[in-house]
């Protein structure tokens, strides 16, 4: 199969540790754990995929290479050479991290519309089939009508997210054949102004917000719960970490998206209201990447009996993500190989902590991935199928 283009948004260390994992999994250095859909054929193989470009907006990466800054930036080990080829090109910043880190992106300095028609024609060139996004943490509220979403862009009244999202479109509408992942809160799969746009032009979102650590594993508590009809009385979840991510977090507003693409499980999953307090908690740098999380749920069982449950976990945050976005570009492509627009809820559910479209409900991930494999296995009876008719 032809490669499958990947353009990276965003050299954090999700993307870092994917680059490096991918390349590696390639040459057989390491098994496939962490990566859910490994053992099946999608069709589209981890072989396939190919890195192309990578965007950044910290002044500490743009201009070096995805090898630099595995080595040098986060002290990797083991970092394949062909990621020399992958050179970090500035991005679009808007306001949006300042004060995080020093700022080298292409709005700085210069006129947002020429910035505009940098980025357009730097995406166009890279011709992706996957766009990848996993920067920092931005607040944002849907435009829900893709006038709006214009109107917003000629006004510079959208995050950089959103404006990436936006640029995919126009090359989407231009008949490039392109697929958004979003592993951000910002509404992207959560926005008819992205979806009905994505459906019109042939292309593909998927989101929002990746899914890896604490919410799934409370999502399939909860599960449990309901089916042996347990009352649950009140759900506390604490999540702190020493990461950038975690760092960013520490803006109210960055909190208040994550804390509502976190919380939106537990009414979606139990039928019922029940107190809730589940968001980051906190930076500590001495943590680095590996989070700190615990829970608490209590809950009322037979003949008015309460118990509860309490979980404590080291997680290493990055690396969780970065396996998923080996599925989720495999799957991007797949997709729209099988013609399908717009976005795909049976993928969103599993990957994601809201999951597109708009009003769609959570659901445990062990459910949510029996039906990711009914969707896989149906576009892999539909090809075979195809196979077979060209044959007479």
């Amino acid at each position: 199969m032809p490669e499958v283009k990947t353009l990276i948004l965003g050299a954090g260390y999700v993307t870092t540790f994917f680059t490096v994992g991918l390349e590696r999994l390639k040459r057989g250095k390491i098994e496939p754990y962490g990566v859910p859909l490994a053992s099946f054929d999608i069709g589209v193989d981890i072989d396939d995929i190919k890195v192309v470009a990578c965007v950044d907006v910290d002044a500490r990466k743009v201009g070096k290479t995805m090898y630099d800054i595995a080595r040098e930036f986060y002290k990797l080990r083991n970092v394949p050479r062909t990621l020399k080829d992958v050179v970090v090109y500035p991005g679009i910043e808007m306001g949006f991290v300042k004060g995080l880190f020093p700022v080298n992106s292409l709005d700085y300095g210069r006129s947002f519309q020429r910035s505009v028609e940098e980025m357009y024609e730097f995406i166009g060139k890279a011709e992706p089939d996957v766009i990848v996004d996993a920067t920092t943490t931005q607040y944002a509220e849907p435009f829900n009508e893709y006038r709006l979403l214009e109107k917003a862009v000629m006004e510079r009244r959208l995050t950089p997210t959103q404006f990436y999202a936006y640029l995919a479109l126009k090359l989407m509408e231009e008949g490039k054949q392109i697929s958004y992942v979003n592993l951000i809160p910002t509404p992207i799969a959560n926005d008819y102004a992205y979806i009905s746009a994505a459906g019109k032009f042939g292309g593909l979102v998927l989101g929002d917000d990746g899914a890896t650590g604490a919410t799934p594993l409370t999502a399939d508590i909860l599960e449990h719960l309901r089916e042996r009809n347990r009352r649950v009385l009140g759900l506390a979840q604490l999540n702190i970490g020493g990461n950038s991510d975690f760092k960013s977090l520490l803006d109210e507003k960055r909190n208040r998206a994550k804390e509502y693409t976190k919380s939106s499980i537990v009414e979606d999953i139990l039928g019922y209201y029940t107190p809730s307090y589940i968001k980051p908690t906190g930076f500590l740098s001495s943590l680095g990447d590996k989070k700190f999380v615990s829970m608490h749920i209590e809950y009322t069982s037979f003949n008015g009996v309460k118990d509860e449950i309490i979980v404590n976990m080291r997680i290493n945050d990055s690396p969780a993500l970065a396996g998923y976005i080996v599925d989720l570009v495999r799957l991007a492509k797949l997709a729209l190989n099988a013609g399908i627009c717009g976005t795909i809820y049976d993928i969103n559910a599993f990957y994601m902590k809201k999951p597109g479209p708009p009003n769609s409900k959570n659901i445990a991930r062990i459910l949510a991935f029996e039906r990711l494999i009914s969707f896989v296995k149906t576009i892999a009876d539909r090809r075979q199928l195809n196979v077979q008719q060209s044959m007479f």
